[in-house]
């Protein structure tokens, strides 16, 4: 009996791991800094996403399931009750573009090593999330009426996210 790591029992480095785990928070974080919204949108948002993570727990997908409950590991499970961390960028602009670089590295080594179903699987998910993110919350209006409910920079991240992907 061995001690491998999980990541390696799947075919990847620690470092790949890495990036598969840390994606979805980062994308989480990105798709809502796309536009800013306030504290308590901003807390939708993060809700949000992290529930999107969590349910992924009950994909088809073997990796994206590893993948998910290492994610919730770190940034907290909805289902136990753990708040979400609020991951406010400094630099929103610059952030997205890392996240997208991010993207297209994931994507690499999801062709290289992973069935194209589970790299499928995982990217559409990465996207689910984006989406899920961006459309929690409206932005702009008075006290909840009116405003976008998906902002065009909010649009533009999930499009390239989904570009970045491909």
């Amino acid at each position: 009996m061995t001690d491998e790591p999980l990541y390696a029992k799947w075919g990847f480095t620690d470092s790949e791991w890495g990036l598969l785990v840390g994606l979805p928070q980062a994308v989480l974080t990105a798709a809502s800094a796309a536009s800013q919204d306030g504290a308590r949108k901003t807390r939708a948002e993060n809700e949000a996403g992290l529930d999107k993570i969590s349910e992924a727990r009950a994909s088809a997908s073997g990796l994206v399931v590893e993948i998910a409950q290492e994610a919730l590991v770190s940034a907290g499970d909805p289902e136990l009750g753990e708040d979400p961390p609020v991951i406010e960028p400094a630099d929103p602009i610059g952030y997205a573009r890392d996240v997208l670089v991010r993207a297209k590295e994931v994507s690499a080594v999801l062709a290289a090593k992973a069935t194209p179903a589970d790299a499928e699987t995982y990217k559409h998910w990465l996207v689910e999330i984006a989406d899920t993110v961006v459309g929690a919350a409206s932005t702009g209006g008075v006290l909840g009426i009116g405003g976008e409910a998906v902002t065009d920079r909010e649009r533009n991240f999930r499009d390239n996210l989904a570009q970045a992907l491909t």
